[in-house]
């Protein structure tokens, strides 16, 4: 039987994991590298693995709006899904990963050798994220966030249900709905997901800020008014979107009375609410659970597998037993990090308001 095996930075032929980051040697360019580097291919725009300090940024042209609104002007460059460019003779092209809108897995071709990093993806389709493709390879690089048997999401549909109901009964009883969720991907997802018949919306500033870039983007997103300082509005029926670095914060003293909701896969787990100190806790989350994981796994024909975060060493251990030349490798993405803000945006400043 093979076992999973851990080396901090390994040489494994086309893509090497180097001290900043996936560095693919024929093509001298990296993969979302975590050091400033020449030239980065970026599969999406969390800060996790889109970073600042880069000369060159090639991403899927719908994440270059969120890099600018992000880290400013660079020198970006983008990609059509599927297209080929070519990188000192390597194949390069950018593939739908599903984890957010622009993101993308890379697919690497050099002198018949396929490598694909997959980013962090999720294989059910949200309805506006352009859908997962499985890309067929030699050796697929994979997260593994929720990589354990434990996470299964419900079907979006039901998740939803599920808010709407939610939502609905605070409004009943004349209190407030604030959702914690991150500015980017799942704010979206729950804009153009939710009832919008229940009540008026309202957005945390940094959530207008990403809903600006993607529709800078081409996305059509549903309009709702941002929550500014001084804003005198009775919320009893509203629904109040807000990044989770803004629990305990001031700021939500604004909607007194109301019931506080977090989406994260996190909340699938026993205590999970406790996470956030949240009344209500929805099991969505922008990653792929296990069963979603394998099924990609599966679908990609590779025989070598590299687990860069997450559950990491159990997710290989059970892909060695399954017949997979499966390994860990030690790499500074987070994912969905329980308790943490830093796949939402490292440069939110909470908004105070007055008391």
């Amino acid at each position: 039987m093979l076992f999973a095996y851990s080396l901090k930075y390994p040489s494994l032929n086309l893509i090497e994991f180097t001290s900043k980051g996936m560095y693919c040697g024929p093509g001298d360019f990296y993969i979302d590298p975590w050091r400033p580097v020449e030239r980065a291919l970026i599969t999406h725009g969390h800060a996790d693995h889109s970073r600042f300090g880069h000369k060159y940024y090639l991403s899927q042209q719908d994440t270059i709006p969120i890099m600018r609104a992000r880290l400013g002007f660079n020198l970006y460059e983008g990609v059509g899904y599927g297209e080929i460019r070519m990188i000192n003779g390597v194949k390069v092209s950018f593939h739908p990963a599903g984890h957010i809108i622009g993101s993308a897995q890379i697919r690497v071709e050099y002198k018949g050798e396929v490598w694909v990093a997959s980013g962090d993806y999720k294989t059910e389709d949200d309805g506006i994220s352009p859908a997962f493709e499985p890309v067929r390879c030699d050796t697929f690089i994979t997260e593994s966030t929720f990589g354990l048997p434990v996470y299964n999401w419900n079907s979006q549909k039901a998740i939803f249900e599920d808010m709407n109901q939610w939502w609905q009964h605070n409004k009943e009883r004349g209190i407030a709905s604030v959702i914690l969720a991150y500015s980017l991907g799942k704010a979206q997802r729950i804009l153009f997901n939710i009832d919008h018949n229940i009540g008026p919306i309202y957005l945390h500033g940094a959530i207008e800020n990403m809903n600006n870039a993607i529709i800078e983007a081409g996305y059509k997103l549903p309009f709702c008014q941002k929550v500014d300082m001084g804003m005198k509005k009775d919320f009893k029926h509203a629904l109040i979107i807000a990044p989770p670095s803004a629990a305990g914060s001031s700021w939500l003293k604004k909607f007194n009375p109301y019931s506080l909701g977090v989406a994260s896969g996190w909340m699938a787990v026993r205590g999970g609410r406790s996470w956030q100190s949240a009344d209500k806790g929805f099991a969505l989350s922008d990653h792929a659970d296990w069963q979603g994981l394998n099924w990609a796994i599966k679908l990609t024909g590779a025989e070598r597998i590299i687990v860069t975060h997450g559950y990491t060493d159990v997710f290989s251990k059970w892909l060695c037993e399954k017949g997979y030349d499966a390994r860990t490798v030690k790499t500074e993405f987070t994912g969905e990090s329980p308790g943490s803000n830093v796949v939402d945006d490292e440069s939110i400043i909470v908004e105070e308001q007055e008391s």
